[in-house]
C-alpha cells in the first residue's frame, strides 16, 4: 500500500500489477527459487518487491526501466521494503539494456516482462538468449483489454502481442501457457 501511495503522490500511472497478481508472482518465484531475476519494466517498484519477496536470501533482482525518474522512485520503494542490497536498476531503453546483458554473457532464472507492449516479441527473444536452463518467463497484459481477441483491432501493440502469444504457444524452446486472469498472463519454461 505504501508503494502504491508513493506512486499516486508522484503522479505515476496506476498500471502496476494487481495485488492478487503480485501475490502470484511471489508464489511463482518462491516455487522456482531463482537467484537471478530480470524484470523488464520497473515502474514504481511494486512488481519488483513482489518478485524479491519470493526470492531466496542470496537472490538478486535486475530491473530495467526506461525513465530515470521512475527508476529513482522504484529504487526508493525497493529500499523502503528492505531490498536495496538485493536489487540492481538499469536505466535506458530495454532493447539496448538487454543487448548489453547478452554481450556480457549474463544469465537469469526468471523473467517478468511488463513494459512497452510493441516490443514483447523482441523481449521474449532476448529472454530466451539470457535464460539459464529451465528459466521461467512471465509476461503481463497479454490480452490488452481483450483487443488481442478482437479481429477488428490491429494496431501495432495488438499485432505485437498476438505474435508474442503465438511464440509463447509455439516456440520450439518454450513450454508455455496463457492464463486469462486480470489482463492476461503468459507463463513459459525455457527448454
Amino acid at each position: 500500500e505504501r508503494v502504491l501511495d508513493v506512486m499516486r503522490q508522484q503522479g505515476m500511472p496506476e498500471i502496476s500489477v494487481a495485488p492478487g497478481y503480485g501475490r502470484l508472482l511471489t508464489l511463482l518465484v518462491r516455487l522456482k527459487q531463482p537467484r537471478r531475476v530480470l524484470e523488464i519494466g520497473a515502474l514504481g517498484g511494486y512488481s519488483g518487491i513482489c518478485l524479491l519477496r519470493g526470492m531466496p536470501a542470496d537472490g538478486i533482482l535486475t530491473s530495467l526501466e526506461i525513465r530515470e525518474d521512475f527508476a529513482q522512485i522504484a529504487r526508493s520503494n525497493i529500499a523502503m521494503a528492505g531490498y536495496a542490497a538485493r536489487s540492481e536498476m538499469i536505466v535506458g531503453p530495454a532493447a539496448e539494456s538487454l543487448a548489453r546483458l547478452v554481450q556480457e554473457g549474463r544469465q537469469f532464472d526468471f523473467f517478468f516482462i511488463d513494459a512497452d507492449k510493441e516490443n514483447y516479441p523482441h523481449y521474449l527473444a532476448q529472454a530466451i538468449a539470457l535464460a539459464s536452463p529451465g528459466a521461467v518467463v512471465a509476461a503481463d497484459n497479454t490480452l490488452l483489454g481483450g483487443r488481442t481477441l478482437n479481429a477488428d483491432k490491429n494496431g501495432p501493440s495488438v499485432q505485437a502481442m498476438r505474435e508474442f502469444n503465438r511464440l509463447i504457444a509455439q516456440h520450439p524452446r518454450l513450454m508455455g501457457a496463457h492464463l486469462p486472469a486480470y489482463d492476461g498472463l503468459a507463463l513459459a519454461i525455457v527448454k
